[in-house]
């Protein structure tokens, strides 16, 4: 069975120095990756992937996820390419259809919808795919032959039909899941469920019956490339606590009951418990779902690393 993978979400940079250490803090406590977000008021992210793969030796670096919308697809070309070189082919590119109207306003940015957005992210692909396939701008094709210089492109030949870094597309929607099976190397299955009638953005913790259902369509969908997709998800809290059923109630409120505390408990999108448990958790997640990959928020690093290691030893 795959292997394991985990990965924590960057939220803030700070200062170079402390930025690096806190990079090589999470790659020594056994994380695989770090990923950056594409939101408005928090740090850009390919600058931000730079500089958490020259601070450290392995731990790969992503994206989760771009917006699309915000991205020329010519523009995120270069940036993909030139991120992919100077972080020694360790990046990995998710994208998705973006969530949040207001920062779509706020941008100045034309909000579309549901289907456009889900086309536009189809089409952003496709459009990398040939960007990373095509031969470069024949305009400067006189300039590369003068100064020997290369057409730009990815290190990695694994994404992008083979000729980018791999790809991540994720989502709960059967628009965007297809998308994910048509043409990820990593299929996110998200934890996070619009709420009807709440403006786009508000979210509650999908349940297990819904985690069931998702894998199967995107599976489903997968075809022949489901055994070549890792699968992956994000945890949305990490909880340590030798009270299950208090912890899981005292969410429930938190989360103004539109989820129930039975259903929190049995979610593959929160762990709940001790280490022991939470690690329980993540092995009965593989063999239920098949998630081999999860990441985490910053906040749940330190503990979430001690689950890592426990659940590397009894995965053996």
């Amino acid at each position: 069975m795959t292997e394991f993978r985990f990965s924590v979400n960057i939220f803030e940079v700070g200062s170079p120095d402390g930025f690096a250490r806190w990079c090589r803090a999470v790659e020594d406590a056994g994380f695989d990756a770090v990923y950056a977000a594409d939101h408005l008021g928090v740090p850009a992210p390919f600058p931000v992937l730079v500089a958490a793969a020259g601070a450290t030796e392995r731990m790969r670096v992503g994206t989760m996820v771009l917006n699309a919308g915000f991205w020329n697809p010519a523009l995120l070309a270069r940036e993909i390419a030139t991120t992919d070189l100077l972080t020694g082919g360790r990046l990995e590119v998710g994208l998705g259809a973006g969530h949040m109207r207001w920062e779509f306003e706020a941008a100045g940015i034309e909000w579309e919808r549901f289907d456009e957005r889900a086309q536009r992210l189809e089409s952003t692909v496709q459009e990398l795919q040939r960007s990373f396939t095509g031969p470069g701008f024949d305009e400067q094709a006189a300039l590369r032959e003068a100064f020997d210089l290369p057409v730009l492109r990815p290190v990695q030949r694994r994404g992008f039909g083979g000729y980018g870094p791999p790809l991540i597309v994720g989502g709960t929607g059967d628009r965007i899941l297809a998308v994910a099976a048509a043409h990820a190397d990593i299929v996110s299955v998200a934890g996070a469920v619009q709420l009807p009638g709440k403006p786009p953005g508000t979210f509650r913790i999908a349940t297990a019956t819904e985690a069931d259902d998702r894998v199967a369509f995107a599976r489903a969908r997968a075809g022949d490339r489901v055994d070549d997709i890792e699968w992956h998800t994000l945890l949305q809290a990490v909880v340590e606590t030798d009270d299950r059923a208090g912890t899981a109630a005292a969410l429930a409120e938190r989360f103004e009951h539109t989820i129930d505390a039975d259903d929190l408990l049995d979610s593959p999108f929160v762990l709940i418990g001790t280490v022991d448990e939470m690690a329980g958790q993540i092995l009965r997640s593989r063999e239920r779902y098949g998630f081999t990959h999860f990441t985490v928020h910053a906040p749940y690093r330190e503990i979430f690393g001690e689950v890592i290691g426990r659940v590397r030893v009894s995965a053996g």
